[in-house]
């Protein structure tokens, strides 16, 4: 067998004949996207395929037809016309300062020129770019292909330092002002990142850049499509694919579904669901970002937002739900037009995504971090069996146990909604089926928990000590739980045209489900659950 290409990202390593690993040959979608344009962006998380399909750019253009035998290009492409390539890639270090950004740019040009024995007429970086690529076109008698890869990350790295976020977007703002002024020069253009920044404040007019981040002739751009997963069948046996499915897949940019290739190729390699994505990249900044808004987390769960919204993210405007997109941890579920706005409606792409970052929140949000591990598994113990005494009082015991300067600190102002994402980060990252309704809305459920046979349904209220009230009777009186009902085998409603008879017997045709109503009240001076009730129902 071959081998998994594994954290590679040089196309030469992976088609190297002597040592050969897999490769997904992405060269037709190449070959349409050369076809269609010159100058390029496209935005999909980390560790999703952005370098390789780069340096598989690079390959092309310097015509090293060897690499790409046995591909679609092979015979679909004049690999006699060869083109100078810049290659710049911002992903190799954290960078902290403008100071220390220059610096690296200077460095990698200075790399360039050393190689091809140009000397700089400038120590101007902007002058120093031009005349690379005035010099390289010279010297090849070619237009010049420019490749930037990870061009937002010094911005992410301090994003949630308004000031040097800012001073990073305009020293990276007059760099790629330059490929504006040098489009006589140029044969092609490909930028590559996380975010998709405002092409008004970061590229300076440089609006001939088409966007294909939510294109749907380039959706399956980087990642696995299931079709894909066919050159792996020498590892696929005893793979229970709708498992790989629900832990991997999920991701949409419009087209087809795919999956995380960094999670396929580490899956194949150790046959063991674990969170390989996730634990390559702890997203604080997003924590960080989540606290700093007061953001209700079962929020995320209902995300809606324009596509105005979406080419609208910069430094001076932090959309929480659009970053949250573009870093991978929320994929499209659909795509509508609403009174001439279009919209996307956004989730979890998946099981490994949906129980990390919650998991994450849960440690930011308790103040615990890793400690509150055994608590997870007592939580989940109790829900198995149906203990609720018992859960009442692992959950009362954890609200004592976080320390009352940390509520103090604490910068989610809205305590319902902290008690309830403390309780939703629990069930989530527990893996379990947790469906959340708009919570500022009280004619909707607060939560759904679906387990086994089982059906719980949460509805929390914070109360001072003088007042009186029940969270249970509220979903007794305003019947919340009437949807859940009718439910087919995976937890989803029922729906039968006809009579009120023909859901009946309907219903009845599949295993009883046992619902059971939960109303938790929180007290905002004790910090803690004062009433926690439930009944079968």
């Amino acid at each position: 067998m071959k081998k998994l290409p594994i954290g590679i990202q040089t196309f030469a390593k992976i088609r190297d004949p002597e040592d050969e690993h897999y490769y997904v040959d992405k060269t037709e979608i190449l070959k349409r996207l050369v076809s269609s344009g010159s100058y390029f962006f496209l935005s999909r998380p980390r560790r999703f395929g952005k370098s390789l399909f780069l340096d598989t750019l690079k390959e092309v253009f310097e015509g090293n037809r060897e690499l790409f035998n046995g591909l679609y290009l092979e015979n679909n492409w004049d690999f006699s016309k060869k083109h100078p390539v810049v290659k710049i890639d911002f992903g190799t270090a954290v960078i902290k300062s403008p100071d220390n950004l220059r610096e690296i740019i200077q460095d990698k040009l200075n790399r360039i020129a050393l190689a091809e024995s140009i000397v700089f007429k400038s120590y101007s970086l902007s002058e120093m770019f031009k005349d690379l690529i005035q010099s390289l076109e010279s010297k090849y008698s070619e237009k010049v292909v420019i490749l930037i890869d990870e061009y937002d990350k010094p911005i992410l790295d301090n994003i949630t330092e308004t000031e040097t976020a800012r001073l990073m977007r305009d020293e990276l703002c007059n760099l790629y002002s330059v490929i504006k002024g040098s489009d006589a020069h140029l044969k092609f253009v490909f930028i590559t990142g996380v975010s998709k920044f405002s092409k008004v404040n970061l590229y300076s007019g440089l609006n001939n850049l088409q966007d294909i981040t939510l294109d749907e002739r380039f959706a399956t751009i980087c990642g696995y499509t299931e079709k894909d997963l066919q050159i792996f069948e020498d590892h696929m046996e005893g793979v229970d694919r709708e498992e790989l499915k629900l832990w991997y897949n999920g991701y949409n940019f419009l087209g087809d579904k795919v999956y995380n290739p960094f999670d396929i190729l580490l899956y194949l390699d150790r046959k063991d669901f674990k969170n390989y994505w996730c634990e390559t990249g702890n997203p604080t900044f997003l924590i960080d970002l989540i606290k700093k808004n007061q953001y209700n987390v079962i929020g995320i769960e209902q995300v809606r937002i324009t596509e105005e919204q979406m080419g609208s993210f910069d430094v001076d405007s932090i959309e929480l739900e659009v970053l949250l997109f573009q870093t991978g941890y929320l994929t499209i579920v659909k795509r509508e037009r609403i009174v001439e706005e279009i919209y996307y409606t956004l989730k979890y792409p998946n099981l490994e995504v949906k129980k990390n970052l919650t998991a994450v929140i849960l440690y930011s949000l308790s103040g615990m971090g890793t400690k509150i591990n055994p608590i997870r598994i007592s939580v989940y113990e109790k829900l198995k069996s149906s203990d609720f005494d018992g859960l009442k009082s692992v959950f009362h015991s954890f609200f004592a146990s976080i320390l009352h300067d940390w509520y103090r600190k604490n910068t989610l102002a809205n305590y319902e909604a902290y008690y309830a994402s403390i309780f939703y980060c629990y069930f989530a990252a527990l893996g379990l089926d947790v469906r959340a309704e708009d919570v500022t809305n009280h004619g909707q459920v607060d939560m759904t928990v679906f387990f086994e046979n089982r059906v719980f349904v949460f509805e929390f209220k914070v109360i001072e000590l003088t007042e009186s009230g029940s969270a249970l009777s509220q979903i007794k009186q305003k019947r919340y739980y009437e949807k859940y009902l009718g439910l087919d085998r995976n937890g989803d409603p029922i729906t039968v045209a006809g009579t009120s008879h023909a859901v009946s017997q309907l219903r009845n045709s599949i295993p009883e489900r046992e619902i059971y109503l939960i109303g938790v009240e929180f007290s905002r001076e004790d910090r803690n659950i004062t009433n926690f009730e439930w009944e079968k129902v």
